[in-house]
């Protein structure tokens, strides 16, 4: 959940971060993951830990298990259980990590990693026998339920325009659609999938899926111009007015309650063979 290459770690993308990891929470039913920790890990592994709340809790959860969170970002609290520790890392460097992990999580990525088979490759060397890994992203491609939300939006040509610009610098905005692929490719078996959906305002009749949305919302709104800047400046030739009435118009449309918008969040899990 790190703060990645395309935008600093300001105080306010800080917060957006701690909303993403309420969001998440939320979607996943209350839980902080899907895969089955073994009940007596050792050693779990958070990567792109960003303000290290889910490496927090995590370690409340699982007192008798040592906790790393690793992070580009040295912006992690200094008080945290004494089973919870931090450190500056690239995860798509080499990894030199002595000892496997019961469990590996990395989530909200999608922002940061460039070669994701090799990640995974890395993941796999670094799980023990019949240890996790699970993966949590997006897949950014904005539609609607109902064709309320038309080519013509700005929120569309701007998401449009966003995934293209990520390719372009060789991020792939979308990953989620490819975790459960690039899991086996890796060589992951009981692979499991499942998608949520993430509503763009409150919307839903569904109470769960308004709570979501409502969320989902609030990090969109914190986070509008820092996903925007330097993507669309540095790659697209925008002036930094062009992305402001970019991010305006979004706004505006956001809060119209006509439009449905949605996307998607993917989770894939998966265990090293025993053998």
């Amino acid at each position: 959940m790190g703060g990645g290459i395309m935008r600093s770690t300001t105080q306010k993308e800080t917060d957006r971060l701690d909303i993403m990891h309420k969001l998440t929470e939320i979607s996943l039913g209350g839980k902080l993951n899907l895969a089955p920790i073994p009940a007596d890990a050792q050693r779990i592994l958070d990567i792109g830990t960003g303000t290290g709340i889910w490496a927090i809790e995590i370690g409340d959860k699982y007192p008798k298990a040592e906790i790393l969170g690793n992070d580009l970002s040295p912006i992690q609290p200094k008080w945290v259980p004494p089973n919870v520790r931090f450190e500056v890392d690239n995860v798509e460097e080499d990894w030199t990590y002595h000892l496997p992990f019961d469990y590996i999580h990395c989530r909200m990525m999608g922002n940061a990693i460039r070669d994701w088979p090799r990640l995974n490759r890395q993941c796999f060397e670094h799980t023990k026998p019949g240890g996790w890994v699970e993966f949590i992203d997006l897949d950014l491609t904005w539609t609607s339920p109902d064709g309320s939300l038309q080519d013509s939006h700005s929120s569309k040509r701007f998401n449009n325009e966003f995934i293209k610009a990520s390719r372009e610098a060789n991020i792939e905005a979308c990953p989620g659609l490819y975790l459960e692929g690039w899991m086996k490719d890796a060589g992951f078996a009981n692979v499991k999938a499942e998608k949520f959906i993430w509503p763009v305002g409150t919307w839903p009749k569904d109470k769960h899926l308004k709570e979501v949305g409502a969320w989902n919302y609030l990090q969109i709104m914190e986070g509008l111009e820092g996903f925007t800047y330097t993507l669309f400046t540095r790659h697209l030739g925008m002036s930094k007015a062009e992305v402001e009435v970019i991010c305006a118009n979004i706004r505006k449309e956001m809060k119209d309650p006509k439009m449905h918008a949605m996307f998607h969040l993917h989770v894939a899990y998966g265990q090293k063979p025993e053998a």
